[in-house]
């Protein structure tokens, strides 16, 4: 295997509705020659796997997961909307198929047959809806008989209605058993009613394969309602979008838009890419994207995101990211991917159930003997009170008690604009007890403007500005771009400059006009020669009044100062507010000088530390509070090694890709007031877990012992058991109407 290269290939699969279908897809998988590294997201219905060449073949992978009971189909990359979470195709939409899946489940196009965009098949015409219809129908039959008919065709009655209903259910166990997996809900299934035949208890053995039946079918409806938030992203972007070429404009597919083409936007048209406005000026509807309500007036030289809406004016706009990559895709793939960061808490109830299983069926099995050998009871009273345990014992709702609740969280998060990639995060956030802001572009607009413009002795402010323009060119930190607009409000045309590049947590540096040149923190000016006395006493000055100042100057010779000011944002004194409220302390760490910093924390109530180095922020993280209890805000180059050190990263949504990448959540609204609201939605969602697992291991603590000492029988213990499935389910979905934002 050394030798040999690896492939990732995925594929989607349907019909999972829980996550003990994750499980047998997983182990079925990985148990093959050549593949590694198997992923299965239960909400986005992927599978993923490393596949070492000349090994085990896709289409032997396929056919396992097909035995298992699903559908299953290649995923198609190059189509995000479709292949990513397209609409799901008129398939099973059960727990492990155990009624059997429509082998048109999954085209190898993704797209739907006759599906409704964004929407679900309708749970009667999947296979499991029409085995709930026909064994409904039969058992209705088997009691007409009964009363109408000789006793003996009433028992025959049952009899066919349970042969019926448990046959695919029979398969599906037997399909397991043979990859390897003798515990699973349909073996106990069926192991329970085929006792329940041998003892003569047909009636109560089709009834509870009826009720397994219906408990299946409200588990796939339940969570085709959990995926619908998801799906419904994938629905943002139009299909269609108007693009000029050669002077004419056209008409032609959203996911076929390439980098630099022309769009024209009409008003109440969605966005069909992430752009860059070249004409015209509108208000933007974001809400789609960021959940920020209020539309927002953006005009040429501005971003637009894809999926938001046009609301006033014709725009152009240029494309600037592919439809693989735009800000739909990307939030769809942070969903997606925010599965396999499995939660610590859903971490334990997998390794828990994985023992639970065999001893339930172990308990069962003593249930069945004990009491008639060792005390000369009844077997067929045991027999039947050990099937009752063995269907109460399945941990169908203790495993799907986490992931429902976790995946509601993600989806309510996404649709407010708060993306957090993972249960891992979320429980993280939840036990948050500090948080650490940036200060520029966090808690400030991050949008400085020039206040102060103080050349040197013999020097002019268009040489000054020529010169700090040079340096700047072509950067996107928020002081450049201040000083770049004020170029163009003076109409001051920029040295020519090279070999520019950042100096990480001091300024920037360039070749201009021929010879080297800097923009840095007076400061570190200082150490260069490049400020003289009476100019750092000034930038004190400054700085005290909460403006930022740079100092520009060539080797040995300074050139002048350059200040400017940046507001903090509306909502961040009443975001430190709210998290006083959630006992949660804030803090600034900041690069800019102790006085500006002094000046921003003072006005929202909160602690700062400033002249912070990149590594600074880093021992700053590792001082503050417990391990994995610092949040850290941030949106630049410089707090990415902030954002990955703390418990949870955070990343403003305007920030760069750098910290949007290492970062564990990210805020697209740029509200402070998220900061809270995502500490809110978390700390809901651990109680929204913690009653999960209450309801399912109280039920089932309550019928084992009924079970056990007769008091309940079959039907109960199947309807507690698929009850409680449901009541979890539905549980977890309340929280996709959580309004995180309201303190």
């Amino acid at each position: 295997m050394t030798d040999s290269t690896t492939e990732r290939r995925e594929w989607t699969v349907s019909g999972m509705d829980c996550a003990a279908c994750t499980v047998k897809v997983t182990r079925a998988v990985e148990r093959l020659p050549g593949v590694s590294d198997v992923k299965v997201a239960l909400m986005g219905e992927r599978l993923s796997l490393a596949l070492a060449d000349g090994a085990t073949a896709a289409e032997e992978i396929e056919k396992i997961v097909r035995r298992l009971g699903y559908g299953i189909a290649p995923r198609e990359r190059e189509q995000p909307r479709q292949a990513a979470l397209a609409p799901r195709r008129p398939h099973d939409d059960g727990c492990g198929g155990t009624c059997g899946h429509d082998r048109k489940a999954a085209s190898p196009s993704g797209a739907g047959h006759g599906t409704p965009a964004g929407g679900s098949t309708p749970w009667y015409r999947t296979a499991k809806g029409r085995l709930v219809i026909l064994t409904g129908a039969l058992l209705s039959l088997a009691w007409a008989f009964e009363l109408l008919a000789p006793a003996e065709w009433g028992y025959r009655a049952f009899l066919l209605a349970c042969l019926i209903g448990v046959a695919p259910v029979a398969k599906r166990a037997f399909e397991a058993l043979r990859l390897g997996q003798p515990f699973t809900i349909e073996s106990l299934m069926t192991i329970a009613a085929t006792g329940a035949l041998f003892i003569g208890a047909a009636e109560e053995a089709a009834l509870v394969v009826f009720l397994f039946a219906v408990g299946e079918v409200l588990e796939g409806v339940a969570a085709g309602k959990a995926r619908d938030g998801i799906r419904a992203l994938a629905n943002l972007v139009p299909r269609t979008a108007i693009v000029e070429i050669d002077g004419q404009a056209r008409e032609t597919p959203a996911d076929s838009l390439q980098i630099g083409q022309v769009v024209l936007v009409r008003p109440g048209d969605r966005v069909p890419a992430d752009g860059e406005i070249l004409d015209g000026t509108s208000g933007i509807d974001e809400s789609p994207v960021t959940g920020e309500s209020v539309p927002r007036t953006r005009g040429p030289g501005e971003p637009v995101f894809a999926g938001s809406i046009n609301a006033e004016a014709a725009l152009r706009v240029r494309v600037t990211r592919e439809a693989s990559d735009n800000t739909i895709a990307r939030i769809i793939r942070l969903v997606e991917e925010a599965e396999e960061a499995r939660a610590p808490t859903e971490r334990f109830i997998d390794r828990f159930s994985r023992w639970y299983m065999p001893a339930i069926v172990g308990l069962a099995a003593l249930v069945v003997v004990v009491p008639p050998l060792a005390f000369g009871a009844e077997w067929g009273t045991w027999i039947y009170r050990g099937l009752a345990l063995l269907l109460i014992g399945c941990p169908c709702a203790l495993v799907i008690s986490v992931p429902a609740s976790i995946a509601s969280s993600l989806s309510a998060g996404a649709r407010r604009g708060m993306l957090m990639k993972g249960g891992a995060v979320i429980e993280a956030a939840a036990r948050v007890s500090h948080v650490a802001f940036d200060k520029t572009g966090t808690l400030t607009h991050g949008k400085p403007v020039v206040t102060d413009l103080i050349p040197a002795p013999g020097i002019g402010e268009a040489a000054l500005l020529e010169v700090a323009g040079g340096v700047e060119a072509g950067s996107s930190h928020p002081l450049a771009q201040a000083i770049l607009s004020r170029l163009a409000q003076e109409g001051v045309t920029p040295l020519p400059a090279r070999a520019a590049r950042v100096l990480v947590g001091q300024g920037a540096e360039a070749v201009v006009g021929g010879a080297p040149a800097w923009v840095s923190l007076p400061r570190h000016a200082a150490q260069r020669d490049g400020i003289e006395a009476d100019a750092l006493r000034e930038a004190t000055r400054l700085e005290g009044e909460g403006k930022t100042v740079v100092a520009v100057f060539r080797d040995g010779q300074p050139l002048g100062l350059i200040a400017m000011r940046d507001e903090p944002r509306g909502d961040a004194a009443e975001a430190m507010r709210q998290l006083r409220d959630l006992n949660v302390g804030a803090i600034m760490l900041t690069g800019d000088n102790p006085r500006t910093a002094a000046a921003i924390a003072g006005g929202l109530g909160m602690d700062y530390r400033a002249e912070m180095m990149p590594e600074d922020k880093l021992a700053a993280i590792r001082e503050t509070g417990l391990p994995g209890s610092v949040m850290m805000i941030g949106d630049g180059i410089n707090d990415a090694p902030a954002l990955k050190q703390a418990g949870i990263g955070v990343a403003m949504g305007s920030g760069t890709d750098v910290a949007l990448e290492t970062a564990d959540a990210a805020i697209l609204r740029d509200r402070v007031t998220d900061v809270p609201a995502l500490i809110r939605l978390a700390r809901a969602t651990m109680g929204n877990i913690r009653q999960n697992v209450t309801i399912a291991l109280g039920l089932k603590a309550v019928f084992l012992v009924t079970s056990v000492l007769g008091i309940t029988g079959l039907w109960i213990a199947i309807l507690a058991d698929t009850g409680a499935t449901v009541l979890v389910t539905l549980n977890a979905l309340r929280l996709l109407r959580f309004r995180p934002e309201q303190a």
